[in-house]
């Protein structure tokens, strides 16, 4: 199941694709990864997910990574005494602590802390961005607000706040135990919505306890501000283009999305850009050029993974969604534009012996056109570090970990094989020839470079690059 591209193809998984027959033609048509939207999922439909993809990776001999994508916390409205009122521009309109039904003039926000952190001159988006209000007066009951975009509003609606710094956890009850239920049955990825500060991340840090890694999804105008941080303590990030959208100018959303990649890169953390990159095909078989176009610029940015939302998960074309994406994927990256532009992004390296081992291995793979970088990898840094490089070869990671070879499969360029740690230095050369061999990266005869810690199996030590030959009898050491 060797992948003819470096970037990553991430699936959600629902109604459309949810038995094992549907995962596995997902998979085989070039899904590395499959999301779990905790929004839509109860804990058994969890777990009999998580058990049918842990069946088709055992079939297929290769890790696959599952991301749970915990709901956050969703404000709303209350509701309305005679059904759906219509708001008119101009008008005044109060959102309040009186649980009473509204009316054309008023609604109750069930929502202390947002009556509270909301100022003079704040907005507020209602039904994803739709109906846009400016406050007048605040006070922690009430507020008052002009209606500067109108609309119809009907019960429960959705409320954004993009000029307001909520002092709300990024963490409900029920992402607490939703988070409690995938991390006991050993899911690999968590990727945590209503991030607007490190400290979010920390919390949630601080119950996995490393049981899985944490992708926190950018999709609040106070998370850019504070961008730097989020990365410093995150272990990948989402680029989360709709709800960005509601609370952000629309033609921002394109260059965060380019600043965003280029950080988490710099960073060396893996960068998943997701939200309607293929959202015709939820429909229809075949995708808009505009979709093509945006797929491939993800791809040209060198983001890490692309992600499938409605598409894979209730379209009508999951497979085919998944085949559109796949097909992009290795047709940019033939691109002789594609090399160009990714080393023209390239960070320069950290000052740590790890970053100067992984460049160094890069410079000798291109500049020798070796057929693959191989890496020894217990954490899975040192597959990071590499493909932080963007190397020409592909990266092929051997871990005695399964669960560094799961969290590896959102990784960039990084095919990940889990075998038996090596013994020595010389048997870990022969087999990363033989196992480079046999999933078709490298010929017998032909050099590859050997990139490790030493001592073997101690995380964080990136120290070693050596060239080697694949000796004819490269079977044999398997």
């Amino acid at each position: 199941m060797r992948r003819l591209r470096r970037i990553k193809i991430l699936a959600t998984l629902g109604p459309a694709s949810s038995d094992s027959a549907m995962i596995r033609k997902l998979f085989e048509a070039g899904a590395d990864i499959f999301r779990i939207n905790m929004s839509h999922t109860p804990h058994d439909k969890l777990r009999e997910l998580v058990a049918t993809i842990r069946s088709v990776e055992a079939s297929y001999g290769r890790p696959i990574g599952i991301l749970v994508d915990l709901q956050g916390p969703k404000l709303r409205v209350g509701t309305f005494a005679d059904g759906p009122v219509q708001l008119n521009n101009g008008q005044s309109f109060v959102l309040d602590s009186d649980k009473t039904p509204g009316d054309a003039t008023r609604v109750y926000l069930p929502h202390p802390e947002i009556l509270a952190a909301l100022q003079p001159g704040h907005a507020l988006l209602l039904d994803d961005g739709k109906v846009r209000l400016i406050a007048e007066e605040t006070s922690p009951t009430r507020a008052v607000t002009r209606v500067v975009i109108g609309g119809k509003m009907s019960d429960r609606k959705g409320v954004s706040l993009p000029d307001t710094d909520l002092p709300v956890s990024a963490m409900t009850p029920k992402d607490r135990a939703d988070l409690e239920a995938a991390l006991t049955i050993g899911i690999d990825w968590i990727a945590l919505s209503f991030v607007q500060r490190a400290d979010d991340v920390l919390e949630a840090k601080k119950i996995i306890r490393g049981r899985a890694a944490v992708m926190s999804k950018i999709e609040k105008p106070q998370a850019i501000d504070r961008l730097n941080d989020i990365i410093d303590v995150s272990d990948a990030l989402m680029v989360a283009r709709g709800d960005l959208g509601v609370e952000l100018p629309l033609e921002r959303v394109p260059g965060l999305q380019k600043l965003m990649t280029r950080m988490a890169r710099r960073a060396g953390k893996p960068v998943v850009v997701a939200t309607q990159m293929l959202e015709s095909m939820i429909q229809s078989p075949v995708p808009t050029r505009a979709e093509v176009s945006d797929v491939a610029t993800a791809v040209y940015e060198g983001a890490d993974a692309i992600m499938l939302s409605a598409e894979s998960a209730a379209g009508k074309y999951p497979v085919e969604a998944v085949s559109t994406m796949n097909r992009i994927g290795e047709e940019v990256e033939r691109d002789v534009v594609y090399r160009s532009v990714i080393a023209a992004q390239r960070p320069e390296p950290e000052s740590t012996a790890g970053d100067a081992i992984a460049e160094a291995a890069r410079r000798i793979a291109e500049n020798l056109d070796l057929p693959t970088i191989i890496c020894w990898t217990s954490s899975g840094s040192t597959a990071i570090r590499v493909a932080r490089e963007r190397p020409k070869p592909p990266v092929v990671a051997i871990t005695p970990n399964l669960a560094t070879g799961r969290r590896l499969s959102v990784v960039w360029g990084v095919h990940c094989v889990v075998a038996d740690d090596a013994r020595d230095q010389d048997d870990m050369v022969e087999r990363a020839g033989s196992i480079a061999f046999r999933d078709g990266f490298v010929r017998a005869g032909q050099r590859v470079i050997v990139v490790a810690g030493v001592p073997l199996g101690t995380p964080g030590t990136t120290n070693m690059v050596r060239i080697a030959y694949v000796g004819p009898s490269a079977e044999a050491h398997l």
